[in-house]
């Protein structure tokens, strides 16, 4: 059967490997990563944390920062879990961690979610007027203060907290803890209702 000339054959786009197997450009391409907030419901019972950290680990997911805490639901508690990944790595933490037993649900928060973290800074105590009114600056106060040092206390974003410990920088600071960020999405949606749903029908 007669066919097109050489010269006006279909040539597919891309390149092939070293066998011959043409390469998919998109399957090629590279992602840039990004901060994901992740939110797992969990079950409330010891060993849960490692499971989730080991995981995480394992996969060689890059953690920003990973908080939990109880609900008001009994037995269950919150993972916030703040990840930098390119988008195949972001989707592939949300399906491994649906996998584990103790998880009940998992979502990624939309980047309007309400995010907060605290920080407890110890500055070097020689003018704590000073570092109280920075403080309250950032809406902080002296939670501590002795001869020596003073230390604050600041909740805000991550930007916010940020930006106060570049500010106490001028009075010496002597240590810094932040618990990571802890989130939750904007409007009446919850996690909590579906929990209790799931565990009635099990």
């Amino acid at each position: 059967m007669p066919g097109p000339a050489p010269d006006q054959r279909m040539r597919p786009s891309g390149r092939r490997n070293s066998q011959g197997i043409r390469i998919d450009p998109e399957a090629e391409a590279t992602h840039e990563p990004r901060l994901a907030v992740l939110s797992a419901l969990v079950k409330h019972e010891p060993g849960v944390l490692s499971e989730v950290s080991g995981l995480f680990s394992r996969r060689q997911f890059n953690i920003e920062s990973l908080t939990v805490g109880p609900t008001k639901g009994d037995g269950t508690a919150r993972m916030t879990i703040v990840i930098e990944e390119p988008e195949p790595g972001v989707q592939q933490a949300k399906k491994q961690l649906k996998k584990l037993i103790p998880v009940i649900e998992v979502e990624e928060l939309e980047s309007a979610a309400m995010r907060r973290e605290l920080a407890l800074i110890k500055v070097a105590g020689e003018k704590p007027d000073d570092v109280q009114a920075v403080a309250q600056m950032y809406g902080g106060d002296a939670v501590d203060a002795s001869k020596n040092a003073v230390t604050v206390e600041v909740t805000g974003s991550k930007q916010k907290i940020d930006a106060a410990v570049e500010a106490f920088e001028q009075f010496e600071i002597l240590e810094v803890v932040r618990t990571g960020a802890a989130a939750l999405e904007r409007g009446s949606k919850t996690m909590d209702n579906g929990a209790a749903t799931m565990e009635s029908d099990n």
